[in-house]
Order: C-alpha cells, then sequence, then structure tokens
C-alpha cells in the first residue's frame, strides 16, 4: 500500500499562524507519510522473502502503527482547522453530549485546554467511545500511546514544539487560544455524526 500527502495549503493565513510555521508542519506530516509508506514496503519485501521472524521485521512492525498514527493525526488536526471563524452549534448532537458528560461547554472546554498544557510532547484530543456514549479528553503521547481503543476522534490538537514553538516559543497558552480560534466546529460535529 502506498498512502499519499494531502495538500492543507489552503490552511495559509490561518490567524495567529505564520506561513513559515505552517509549511514546516506540512514538510513534517509528509515526512510522516514518505515514512509509512518505506516500512510499509520494507515490510511487504520482508514478507516475500520469508523474514517475518527477523528483529528487522519486528522493530519494523512496531513502527508502522507510529508513523501512520504520525499521519492520521496530523490530518485530523489540519482538517479541525479553519480560517474561517465557526462556533459550536447550540443544540446541536455534539454540544449536547459534551453538556452531558462534562456538565457545560465551558467544563469541557476548561478541561481540554489543561490536557493541552499538561507538561510533555503528544496530542490532545476529544474522542467518543460508542460503546459506552461517552466523551473524553485524552493526552496521546508519541502518536501511539493513549489512544482509546475503538473510540472515534472528534477534535485533535497538537501539541508537539513543531506545531507552537516557531510563533509562540514556550507559550503553549497563547498557541492553545489560537487554537480555540481557528476551531473548525462543522468538522468536529461531522465526526461526532
Amino acid at each position: 500500500m502506498t498512502y499519499e500527502a494531502k495538500n492543507y495549503e489552503n490552511l495559509i493565513g490561518l490567524e495567529n499562524f505564520s506561513e513559515q510555521m505552517l509549511k514546516n508542519h506540512f514538510t513534517l506530516y509528509q515526512g510522516y507519510v514518505t515514512n509509512f509508506n518505506k516500512v510499509s514496503s520494507a515490510l511487504a519485501q520482508m514478507a516475500t522473502e520469508d523474514k517475518l521472524e527477523s528483529p528487522e521485521h519486528n522493530e519494523l512492525r512496531r513502527r508502522l502503527g507510529w508513523e501512520f498514527n504520525g499521519v492520521r493525526l496530523h490530518e485530523y488536526y489540519f482538517e479541525n482547522l479553519t480560517k474561517e471563524k465557526t462556533s459550536l452549534t447550540k443544540g446541536s448532537p455534539l454540544e449536547l453530549q459534551i453538556s452531558k458528560d462534562f456538565g457545560s461547554v465551558e467544563s469541557w472546554e476548561k478541561q481540554f485546554r489543561a490536557t493541552g498544557a499538561m507538561r510533555g510532547i503528544g496530542w490532545a484530543m476529544l474522542c467518543y467511545d460508542e460503546n459506552s456514549g461517552s466523551l473524553f479528553n485524552i493526552w496521546i503521547n508519541e502518536h501511539d500511546t493513549g489512544h482509546f481503543a475503538g473510540s472515534k476522534p472528534i477534535l485533535i490538537m497538537d501539541v508537539f514544539e513543531h506545531a507552537f514553538m516557531l510563533d509562540y516559543g514556550l507559550k503553549r497558552a497563547d498557541y492553545i487560544n489560537s487554537f480555540f480560534n481557528v476551531i473548525n466546529w462543522g468538522e468536529a460535529e461531522k465526526r461526532f455524526q
């Protein structure tokens, strides 16, 4: 399987996100796509050579998920950003579920911001577990640790340094404020359906 990087150049001009930072971020994303393809190709080659029990195969198999999640999390992140100001629709299924699970949208936002502000590198995600019918704010570390198995990503915020340091330095809270001003709530609501 060969994966093709998506084009997110339409985000250039995003409020409080410099063109240089966005272009750097797109290049990083394309690197994950390239690496996923390289690892996939190497694994396919090892299968044809009957090297499935080699240490090299095992390590590449472990790496495949990390690269894939790097691709997919970036796509979710870029796709839940917009240059057009949007708001969470009052009375929408997502707004009602957030209010049910967190007490209010304001309470959810406070918890989501706190998740994103945690020390370390990773991702803050609002996800939905269809089995329990509940939303959760979770921390994903290094792409591959912290996912709730089977949960549906609703809103993703990249909090690796590359997502904000060029524009914000160490002021992660300022980046989080800017992120909240460019959320594509229509995309989040669509993911919740």
